[in-house]
């Protein structure tokens, strides 16, 4: 009997330092994941700036006003006026619909057991 108690605890320490190494290398191999999507994040993070502040430097007032001035004929733009704009009084808003319904008859708002209500 005492054979068979050793053989079972021998048998769970090793099955118990197998599992430990497999999630060992498990762990270690989530940690390498980890690790490589981070540093994409940062790629990523970098990237994005580097895109912000081409589309900042794209977007200069100067810039956009020399191209402008440049493709003048192409485009046929014209400047700003305070005429081109309208008065928020000249505005269509939709009108709201205040109809109410009609009552035709009697509205039961008792309760359905015929009880008062809570």
């Amino acid at each position: 009997m005492r054979a068979l108690i050793y053989l079972l605890t021998f048998s769970a320490v090793i099955a118990s330092g197998f599992w430990a190494y497999r999630e060992n290398y498990a762990t270690q191999q989530a940690l390498k994941d980890v690790s490589k999507l981070n540093s994409e994040i940062a790629d990523l993070r970098e990237a994005l700036s580097i895109q912000r502040a081409e589309w900042a430097y794209l977007n200069r007032p100067d810039r956009l006003r020399e191209l402008s001035t440049i493709n003048f004929d192409r485009l046929g733009l014209l400047p700003l006026e305070p005429e081109q704009f309208g008065l928020s009084s000249q505005i269509a808003y939709p009108q709201p619909d205040l109809a109410l319904p009609a009552l035709d008859g009697v509205v039961d708002v008792s309760n359905q057991e015929g009880g008062q209500v809570p």
